[in-house]
């Protein structure tokens, strides 16, 4: 590969000396002269007709300014499914809705007035489950509607009922997966302040500020033009972000009817109700392979709940049917996923977008086919797996693929020789073998048991096309001095993109990372992009940046070359100097890269250096009937191997170790790459283990973080992240996405470890102890073991 200044290099985030010292200003830090706080009333009922609302005491509380109910609201409805208004002014269709909000001095005088604000309802009959809502005589969550069904996604490619008559084994497993929520550290925050001419300036945690204006637009009935907004240093958001919510488009109503800035911040517990959440799945999938190991076809039929408003939660089945149709070279599927209103919490877009739901029952039904077949299951996978340069039958254009690569670097570092099975699937290692138990007679005897499971993953690394535009724009400037701005329309959200992009403009250009000043904050100063999700910020606006300063580079190399007297494509530009390629020193034809900046200012009919660049990637829709098209540029492809014990007598399960391999495509900042494939397997392992969200006849159960079980890092097991690079072609310096990928393997890989170790499958997540334990016990009752 080619030798370069800074990519590849394992440079510092930009903003990390801001954030370890506390001069990063986060959402919450944001304030005003004269801004007021803003509070929400929630319904706490989860289906009910609002009959009044009386605020009439509330607006009598000193220090309050504003108090708003659903007759404040603009007549337009807002929101993905363009089913939602800011506040509820007929009916309650879950207990998280909005009824009313006040604006005040202080959090005492804001509370005090909500207390004061009167509600009469008339309960209606709810609906709890996709299965109740989706009932013959089912009430209507929504009356506008026929039925509660959202809609369907019904895609297919080969003959999956004729591939299964002529397959030679078949496998079907049912899983129920639970809600779960992004538990970013930063909570949910709005500011909204409203200038003289009436143009409404927004901060905001939100990962879609260009998406997030026009939203706003729309839910306030005025024109997007008015509209800026501002994202402060974001402190996680996990796809949080993706969408406009209730108490936003509030805030700026209180904002208006208060005539002051108004600031609302979410608590922790609002946190964990009052946001889009990870939707739980139903599924039922068979998966059938020829007796050569071929895998063959898989028919994965789902029943999502999308709760009561519908988010991009509900179009989370475009990514589960790319799990179930393209991860490995699969002749045959068929997959059908019905999305249903209830009146349970709204789910929405998090970390993965239904692929760690599709890995976890895809991935854990191989490694059952593979003992159907007595097959190893890497075997089994690597004679399936992806290649590049491959069209699959859904249409996904496979340009680069290390899937084989992952597979065998997991395989080889976890110690897969180790993992040996008996009759029942247990493993029974010999003890020349591990120096984890000193023989198989102790392994067996002993309530611990130890086992290794492998699983993998497909994800989009260019981009994903799910709006008209998947495109970015960037500028490029540089100043008298050589100081190097990016403005990228982009969105820092934690995840260390800055850094990337200007390690891009940095290797362009020939300067150091700290000449690189990034801007990207302010929709009145960035040009567009579609935000930040589907794992494309690298790839998408890494390539608009690539552009800019590409044109800039070639100016700066037009003018260099008269004044040294060569042809531009004679020079290099490398460590702030520009000079003859290969020549080294040894002519003396060189000349800082300032300088040429200089000189191309201070002269008759100087410029200002700078250019632009705009990446829209040659991707398309996918077509609204066979859901069939090449969504993304680039394709990444992940395996992940986990080692666990297992104790027989509680179900505990802990990972000893877990090693994760990407493709990447070229990592820009390998420090950075580690940091996303080792936060995604933290999630990952939460997902499998600890996490979930208790919705209960529509309320959450456990809106805390004492009682919501995230890992910490005292939690974490040895994580070896390997990095796998294949140089996408498409990508700027061959990069591909990896922001998602790190956590969608990470459940399946230890459920089929845990089956490796006590022989039972894992089929309802988080695998608790208290679920493995019964596991455990239902498999003695049957076998006598």
């Amino acid at each position: 590969m080619t030798e370069y200044s800074v990519i590849g290099k394992r440079v510092p985030k930009l903003d990390a000396l801001d954030k370890a010292t506390g001069r990063a200003q986060y959402g919450h830090d944001v304030d005003m002269p004269g801004t007021l706080v803003g509070k929400i009333l929630y319904a706490n009922l989860p289906h009910a007709r609002i009959l009044n609302i009386d605020t009439t005491r509330a607006e009598k509380v000193r220090g309050v300014k504003a108090v708003i109910t659903g007759k404040h609201n603009p007549a337009h409805n807002f929101g993905y499914g363009g089913d939602n208004t800011p506040l509820k002014g007929d009916k309650v269709r879950c207990r998280r809705d909005e009824v009313a909000a006040v604006a005040a001095v202080d959090d005492d005088a804001a509370n005090e007035a909500l207390e004061l604000i009167r509600v009469e309802y008339e309960e209606l009959p709810a609906l709890f489950s996709a299965e109740a809502a989706l009932a013959d005589g089912a009430p209507l969550v929504h009356e506008d509607r026929a039925n509660n069904l959202f809609t369907r996604y019904d895609y297919s490619h080969g003959d999956a009922e004729r591939a299964f008559d002529d397959a030679d084994e078949i496998v079907e497993q049912e899983y129920r997966l639970p809600y779960v929520s992004h538990a970013a550290m930063e909570t949910s925050f709005a500011l909204a302040a409203f200038d003289l001419q009436n143009r409404l300036t927004m901060w905001s945690t939100t990962q879609i500020p260009f998406l997030l204006q026009r939203d706003l637009s729309e839910a306030l009935g005025m024109p997007g033009r008015d509209i800026r907004v501002i994202q402060p240093t974001i402190g996680g958001a996990f796809g949080r972000g993706l969408d406009v919510y209730p108490f936003e488009p509030i805030c700026a109503l209180l904002a208006k009817h208060s005539g002051k800035p108004v600031r609302i911040a979410f608590t922790r517990e609002e946190e964990f109700f009052a946001t889009a959440v990870r939707q739980p799945a139903h599924v039922k999938i068979r998966t059938a392979a020829k007796r050569d190991g071929t895998l063959w076809a898989r028919d994965a039929r789902l029943l999502l709940d999308a709760g009561a408003y519908i988010s991009w939660g509900a179009v989370t089945p475009l990514v589960m049917m790319e799990t179930v149709g393209s991860l490995y070279r699969l002749p045959h599927a068929k997959f059908v996923a019905d999305v249903a209103y209830s009146n349970n919490p709204p789910t929405g877009a998090m970390r993965g977008y239904g692929n760690p739901q599709s890995t976890f029952f895809v991935e854990t039904q191989m490694d059952m086919l593979a003992e159907k077949l007595g097959m190893d299951p890497v075997e089994f996978r690597l004679r399936n797996a992806n290649i590049p340069n491959e069209e699959t039958p859904q249409g996904l254009k496979i340009t680069t693929c290390g899937l084989r690569e992952c597979i065998t670097e997991v395989a080889e570092r976890i110690g897969w020789e180790r993992r040996a099975t008996t009759d029942d699937g247990r493993r029974a290692t010999d003890e020349r073998q591990t120096p984890i138990v000193k023989s198989k007679i102790e392994n067996r005897k002993s309530k611990i048991k130890r086992g290794i499971g492998i699983a993998c993953t497909l994800n989009v690394g260019g981009g994903a096309r799910i709006y008209r535009s998947d495109g970015c724009g960037a500028t490029v400037k540089v100043d008298d001095f050589g100081r190097v701005t990016l403005v990228s329309g982009s969105t820092e959200i934690g995840q260390g993109s800055e850094t990337a992009l200007a390690q891009i403009v940095a290797e362009v250009l020939g300067v150091r990372v700290d000449d690189v000043t990034v801007i990207n904050s302010d929709t009145s100063v960035k040009p567009w992009d579609v935000g930040t999700h589907a794992s494309r910020t690298t790839f998408i606006a890494g390539n608009a940046a690539w552009i800019a300063a590409s044109e800039v580079r070639q100016k700066i190399l037009d003018h260099a070359a008269k004044m040294l007297n060569v042809a531009p494509n004679h020079l290099e530009m490398r460590d702030r100097m520009i000079r003859v390629q290969g020549d080294g020193d040894a002519s003396g034809k060189r000349v800082a890269f300032d300088k040429v900046v200089r000189a191309m200012h201070y002269r008759e009919d100087g410029t200002v250096v700078s250019g632009s660049g705009w990446y829209d990637p040659p991707t398309k829709l996918v077509d609204k009937d066979t859901y069939k098209g090449n969504i993304s540029a680039a394709y990444g492809f992940g395996a992940q191997a986990a080692e666990v014990e297992v104790d027989v007598e509680t179900g505990q399960v802990r990972v000893l170790k877990l090693v994760a391999a990407h493709d990447v495509g070229r990592a820009i900042n390998p420090m950075y790459v580690e940091g996303q494939i080792e936060g995604g397997v933290q999630m990952g392992l939460g997902y499998a283990l600890t996490e979930e969200l208790q919705v209960r006849e529509g309320r959450v159960l456990n809106p805390s973080l004492l009682d919501y079980r995230v890992l910490t890092a005292l939690d974490m097991p040895h994580v070896e992240s390997v990095i796998v690079e294949t140089a996408d072609p498409a990508g700027p310096f061959g990069a591909k996405g990896v922001g998602e990928m790190g956590g969608n393997p990470t459940a399946a890989a230890i459920a089929n470890a845990i089956y490796n170790a006590v022989g039972v499958r894992m089929n309802q997540l988080p695998m608790t102890g208290e679920r493995v334990l019964k596991a455990i016990k239902e498999k003695r009752s049957e076998t006598g073991d």
